[in-house]
């Protein structure tokens, strides 16, 4: 069966940097933190007092104050990721078979807010079961799929992928594969998260994976660095408009890029740390690489995973190492983490379109917050520490790893 080729038409963001496309990679190149003191509760007896927070957001710039109570804060950030996306790639749903148009979106918690403040409510009443018709609707984490689609009279395949921090790069992956076999010409593909709440952050805490570098939040999120102290979270929404080659170009589509290959895998070794010796990572990103039919030296660029955990940001330059071998030091790697936080459901779709950017432009956005080599870190590596690169980026590939051991690559290029 011959499988039909795959481009990205369409890119649209709202996050800790930038409330579009442009915005946020003037922001990414510029080296910006999006890091700072957390204004969406009172965090003051929290052990974390900071998160990159999407700056000065006001939902009714975007929806009638009447949609807004009825959508929890990730669906409203997927929704203006998509529709920016679907701008920037022309697409007109009443020119189209909107039965071949699908929206495959990840998110690794959903309504999370919703969920605490409805539960909180109860609690603090008198017994009595007072819940907003909306609860259920406003928290599960299907719903921002289904309201892209209501949006627009979407028809075609449409459904969430939840797998933790990697849930958008495998949104990205089953858009790919599903517009290979032909099962449809467009996909909206993405994911959005909005974490940053009372039980979002004391979770984390708990948990001790965040920085609690009150004191300097914008350096807080320091990866491979070795006094980094955990991550740190952020949220928003990004959205890709994945689209069959043919079809885009009949319509006349502008095309950032190819998406050529993805992989995914599973660690199967803890809830919540890698594995030590990158196994899982060095599989799924070759896997991509086979997917894409590619090799791992036509690779220019990584973006990796990159939280500024203890863990993961030793595991993951070993995982780097063995599956490119010497070339591995011809790569620019970074880690976009560094200033946009760690949207966690939507990660992967971010990543991807630093990568598409990364691409067009011939530009690695840098790791910022370099200070101190970690002994257990390759040094000869190219992390692209503190400043944008120039550099000539044929074939990019981005990494998303969630609790769980889930793993997911996918391959970007010219």
């Amino acid at each position: 069966m011959s499988l039909k080729r795959v481009v990205i038409t369409g890119l649209g963001t709202i996050n800790p940097l930038g409330s579009n496309v442009p915005e946020f990679w003037e922001n990414l190149i510029k080296g910006v933190s999006g890091a700072g003191p957390i204004t969406r509760f009172d965090a003051a007896k929290f052990r974390t007092q900071f998160a990159c927070e999407v700056k000065n957001y006001d939902p009714v710039a975007y929806f009638d104050k009447k949609e807004v109570r009825k959508m929890d804060l990730y669906t409203q950030f997927g929704l203006i990721a998509a529709g920016e996306a679907i701008k920037d790639s022309g697409l007109v749903p009443e020119q189209e078979n909107v039965k071949r148009i699908g929206v495959i979106w990840g998110a690794g918690i959903g309504g999370l807010e919703t969920f605490y403040e409805e539960c909180r409510d109860f609690a603090l009443g008198d017994g009595t079961p007072r819940f907003n018709p909306f609860f259920i609707p406003k928290m599960i984490a299907n719903m921002c799929g289904g309201m892209i689609a209501i949006e627009n009279g979407f028809k075609g395949v449409n459904y969430t992928t939840v797998s933790a921090c990697a849930s958008s790069a495998h949104a990205l992956f089953d858009a790919l594969n599903l517009i290979r076999l032909g099962k449809a010409d467009v996909i909206i593909a993405g994911g959005s998260e909005a974490a940053i709440t009372v039980s979002g952050v004391g979770g984390f805490n708990a948990m001790k994976a965040l920085s609690t570098r009150n004191d300097d939040p914008k350096s807080a999120s320091r990866p491979f660095d070795v006094d980094r102290d955990g991550f740190v979270i952020g949220e928003g929404g990004a959205c890709l408009v994945v689209e069959e080659y043919e079809h885009a170009v009949k319509r006349g589509a502008k095309i950032y890029a190819e998406l050529a290959g993805g992989s995914a895998n599973c660690d199967a070794y803890h809830m919540t740390a890698p594995d030590p010796n990158g196994e899982g990572a060095c599989d799924v990103m070759l896997g991509a690489l086979e997917d894409a039919g590619l090799k791992p030296g036509d690779v220019d660029y990584v973006n990796v995973h990159g939280t500024s955990t203890g863990l993961g940001d030793v595991a993951e330059p070993k995982a780097i190492g063995k599956a490119f071998g010497e070339h591995a030091y011809k790569l620019n790697i970074s880690s976009t983490k560094s200033m946009t936080g760690h949207l966690l459901g939507a990660a992967g779709a971010i990543e991807a379109i630093a990568c598409v950017l990364a691409v067009k432009n011939d530009l690695v956005p840098p790791t910022i917050n370099f200070h101190n080599p970690d002994p257990e870190i390759d040094p000869k590596l190219n992390f692209t520490f503190n400043k944008a690169q120039a550099r000539k980026v044929n074939v990019a590939i981005s990494n998303t790893f969630g609790f769980g051991g889930h793993n997911g690559c996918v391959v970007i290029k010219k």
